[in-house]
Formats: C-alpha cells, structure tokens, sequence
C-alpha cells in the first residue's frame, strides 16, 4: 500500500495588497520613513499580496481550504480518521492549532500539528504516506492556514529595519488541504511514489520569527521577521542539489517526465538559480510568486491547484514538489497523480 492523493484544495483570501499600498500603509504607520517604491517587486519579484480579515485565524484559512476539498471529493468530515495541521503560522502557542481546526469542521478524530516553516505540508505528507503505508489510518487530511500578514512590520524606523524585516513584505495569507488515502503500489499506480529531505540545522538562525516561544516571550519588538536574506540564500546553496537529483536518479526518472515540478518561491531571482542548478526546464515551473507572494507552506498545493487549473496535470501524471524552509531545510516529493 502506499498513500494516494485524493485531493488538494486551497484558499486565498479576497483582499489584495499591492505594492504601492504597502507603500503607502508603511509611510503613514512611520515618523518621517518612506520605502523606496520599487524595492520589494526588484528585490523579490512580488507584485501583490492576499490578506485575510481581520476577525480570521490561520485556522479559518485551513478550514476554508478544508471545506472546499472535501465538498470537492465527497469526503464527509467523519470518514476523516487523522488531521494534522501543517504550517508555519498558529492560533495560539497552546493548544495545538488542529484541534482548533478539527473542532470549526466538526470533526472528532485524533489531530497533532507539523511544524516546520515553508515545509511543514511537504513534511506532513511524508508523516500520510508513512502512517497510511502503516495501515493506522485510512484517510488522513491535511490543513494549512499561513498568515504571515499578523507579523509584518509596518512601524519602520529607517531602511535598516525595514530590510530586516523585509520577508513580511513579501509574504501572504492563504489556506490549503491534501486528502490522502491508500491506494496499491504497483509502478503505474497513483500515490507518494517518494520522499526525501536534509538539512542544515546550524543556520537556524538566518531568518526567525522569535516572539512567543520561551526565548522571548513578551516582548513586542521580536513579533516580526527578521531575516538576513544574503545568509539565507548562502545557507540554502550549501545544501546543494545532490537530494533532489539523487532521488530522481533512485527511481529512474528525469525532470523531463514530469508533468509539473512545483518548488518554493522566497524570490523571483532565486527561483531562477534553484532551478538552474537542479536543471529543472523552465515550462515544468509553475510561477505563482508574483501575483499571490509568498504563501509559505501552502506554495506547494497553491502550484499544483493552479496546475491543474491550467490543464497542465491530471490523472497518471508525474509532479514533484520540491520545498525550501528556513532552519534550513530541503525537501522533495514524488507523486503519480
């Protein structure tokens, strides 16, 4: 056996955010500090964001997502035997934010939360497929709500802090669900087909969100990213390419068998370099970046539902999504569709 995908579903939150009203919000929220105009769409590449409103958690992001999948695939919420919540953001520190989700969808089955930055789905899949392979339950959900617009910084002192905190610039709120089941697992047959990841542990600390954890509990200032995106990218080029590629080579597959190859977006000039050094072709990519920012964990089902929006997958097709995260991390995915 092994875990197939039924479905994949997402929300995004009608509110938009362009460029010239983040501008804007960040110049009246400052004593004097004005932001250079172009600087987030040169640096970054994001044009447009997604905010949820203001009375919503990141919960109510994933049970939107969640509610939209199971109408989708005629799942009714009791045939779910596992939730697991898979995001970088939260309600609350205490208790686990799957329960609060499973209680706004009505469902009453054992729920935990994976937590991993931008990839925490990516992980949370790897946990479905083993746990379905396992035979410990049979259909397992899993929910993501992302809202990182709770800890943009729009009191801005001078540039210096604004390029601290410039992550939050780029970054949107939105909601995604995966549906996974077991299904056999012959060659040709739909499913998790494989799973690979690494990581560097000691550049833990090139891009924190560091307020409410037992480090800095209370204190304000430590609510927004802080990024030093020169040792991000420093960090994640060390990782290498060597998992991705030598996943692909254990099973005897090359870039140009996939139908879509979806990968995390921090920025548009890094995306070009990632997929450059993994020699992915460029017509596998799916660019959601611009137009929808930086949805951290839920960017991976963002790129596969505008896939398949854009008849670009479907059935007994091959997708790998390939996932980036602060930490650092790396991982890969393969599924027959």
């Amino acid at each position: 056996m092994r875990a197939r995908l039924v479905g994949v579903a997402v929300h995004l939150p009608e509110s938009r955010l362009d460029n010239a009203e983040l501008v804007r919000r960040v110049s009246s929220a400052s004593d004097g500090f004005v932001p250079p105009a172009d600087l987030v769409r040169r640096l970054a590449g994001v044009t447009t964001r997604h905010l949820m409103p203001d009375d919503w958690q990141a919960s109510d992001l994933a049970v939107a997502a969640a509610g939209k999948l199971l109408a989708e695939t005629g799942t009714a919420v009791g045939e779910v035997d596992l939730l697991m919540f898979a995001s970088a953001s939260q309600d609350l520190c205490e208790p686990a934010t799957g329960h609060i989700v499973a209680a706004k969808l009505g469902a009453s089955c054992p729920v935990f939360d994976v937590k991993n930055a931008c990839n925490s789905v990516l992980n949370a899949i790897e946990l479905a497929d083993a746990l379905i392979a396992a035979g410990r339950y049979r259909r397992i959900l899993i929910a993501c709500g992302e809202a990182p617009s709770r800890a943009i910084r729009w009191r801005v002192a001078d540039l210096a802090q604004y390029l601290s905190a410039f992550a939050g610039y780029t970054m949107s709120d939105a909601g995604a669900a995966l549906l996974l089941a077991p299904g056999p697992a012959g060659p040709a047959d739909p499913g998790v087909l494989a799973c690979a990841f690494t990581a560097d542990s000691t550049a833990w600390q090139v891009g924190t969100l560091p307020g409410g954890g037992s480090a800095f509990p209370r204190d304000p200032e430590r609510t927004y990213f802080e990024l030093d995106g020169a040792g991000l990218r420093k960090a994640f080029e060390a990782l290498g390419p060597e998992l991705p590629l030598e996943t692909l080579r254990r099973l005897g597959l090359r870039w140009e068998d996939f139908a879509v190859v979806a990968a995390h977006q921090v920025s548009l000039d890094y995306l070009e370099v990632f997929r450059s050094g993994l020699g992915i072709p460029q017509d596998r990519l799916v660019v959601t970046l611009p137009d929808h920012g930086n949805v951290a964990s839920a960017s991976l089902p963002l790129q596969l539902v505008r896939a398949r929006e854009e008849s670009r997958c479907g059935p007994g097709d091959l997708v790998a999504l390939v996932g980036l995260a602060g930490g650092v991390s790396l991982g890969i995915v393969v599924l027959r569709l």
